[in-house]
């Protein structure tokens, strides 16, 4: 609890050890588990500063490697120098951030009272596009059993969020029936297209299915430089522009997706939650999508049978940036039922001071608002009780 307010962090994340993937892997997978490997010009501290800067003088990143490749798609050097760097400054750096005890200190330091947990590698390795499907699916039951565990230090405090991939579509119900059993409420799936479909495409109906009648949120969240088509990886060769483009764009086209496809006219009592995108763009692109179906209604009546508002405001839910602007012009235009904050920890384009940012909210909105945006909308979200 923070200034009286009671605390849910609805997208936290955690790092996962990389000698957890041997460990969790199946047999005939272990082998071909992922590693990690620096992968720097031969040159010298010097040469290495005198291209970089003083930011050179950080040890670098390991990169992801999965069957001898990054599994990660263009990044580039200066990015991973850049990243580095920002880890430096934070007080919770990645290495402590693999712990459940690490994570229940900086909730405490910070005033949060449960927290909602989701990959980091796991937003790369199980986005590969063109995997061998059966091998994707063992990543993530991987995961899952790995992230079991990890909440297990702390289950009324840490709280998973399954992790699924979409390369085999026949094989998710399963998974999500068995994520159901461990008593968790939500999974987390890419908006991207993966093998060709978007989450529209019939073979994820029995999927959507499901979820829907184990009520367990699904989360689109975006993994910039996953191995997946993303909007803007096409046009830019920077992280800079990746990061800026792929996670709203790629969540207004998700949006688009759901509702143009008829899966929420499908799936009624469905939630969806739109995470690390901001809120901003939020009413405009509802404006532009109810402006097209004024006009195109008939043309999509078989899937679309309402405003696309609506289906929003019925099922769907958006996490909010504290320092976007914008934050009181989305609550007058939508309100704030669908409204909801995750700190992002630890990754390093959110600072240690993004829960004083969304206190600092209170000045701009109203108090029903802000209880709406920390504890009852990610509580409904999530399907808690009490």
């Amino acid at each position: 609890m923070r200034e009286g307010l009671r605390i849910l962090d609805a997208d936290r994340h955690v790092v996962e050890p990389i000698d957890m993937w041997k460990e969790y892997l199946p047999p005939q997978y272990k082998e071909g588990a992922p590693y990690e490997k620096v992968i720097v010009p031969e040159e010298s501290l010097e040469q290495r500063v005198a291209r970089l800067g003083a930011k050179g003088l950080l040890p670098a990143i390991p990169t992801l490697m999965l069957d001898g490749k990054p599994a990660w798609n263009g990044v580039t050097e200066r990015a991973m120098v850049e990243v580095a760097w920002g880890l430096a400054q934070r007080t919770g750096a990645y290495s402590p951030g693999v712990t459940p005890s690490h994570h229940l200190q900086a909730m405490e330091e910070s005033g949060l009272d449960l927290a909602f947990l989701y990959p980091s590698f796991g937003l790369f390795l199980l986005r590969i596009d063109g995997m061998e499907p059966a091998r994707a699916t063992a990543f993530a039951r991987a995961y899952n059993d790995w992230l079991r565990d990890f909440c297990r230090a702390a289950p009324e405090r840490l709280r998973g969020v399954g992790a699924l991939c979409l390369h085999e579509p026949q094989a998710l119900p399963a998974e999500v029936e068995r994520i159901a059993s461990f008593g968790w409420k939500a999974v987390v799936v890419p908006p991207n297209p993966v093998g060709g479909r978007t989450l529209a495409h019939p073979d994820y109906e029995p999927f959507w299915s499901t979820c829907e009648r184990l009520s367990i949120a699904v989360s689109l969240h975006e993994g910039t430089h996953a191995r997946l088509p993303t909007a803007g990886a096409d046009r830019f060769s920077t992280r800079f522009a990746h990061n800026a483009s792929s996670h709203p764009l790629e969540q207004m086209l998700a949006i688009l997706t759901l509702i143009e496809g008829g899966v929420l006219e499908r799936h009624p009592r469905l939630r969806v939650g739109f995470f690390e995108a901001g809120c901003g763009w939020l009413p405009f692109w509802l404006w532009r999508l109810d402006n097209s179906y004024k006009f195109m209604a008939g043309e999509v009546a078989e899937n679309v049978r309402m405003k696309p508002s609506e289906y929003f405001r019925r099922q769907c839910f958006i996490g909010v940036e504290p320092e976007e602007p914008g934050i009181a012009d989305v609550i007058r235009h939508l309100g704030a039922d669908n409204l909801l904050f995750g700190t992002d920890y630890p990754h390093a384009d959110h600072g240690d001071d993004i829960v004083e940012h969304l206190i600092g909210l209170r000045s701009a909105l109203p108090e029903e608002a802000m209880r709406k945006i920390l504890w009852e909308n990610p509580a409904r979200y999530y399907g808690l009780s009490g």
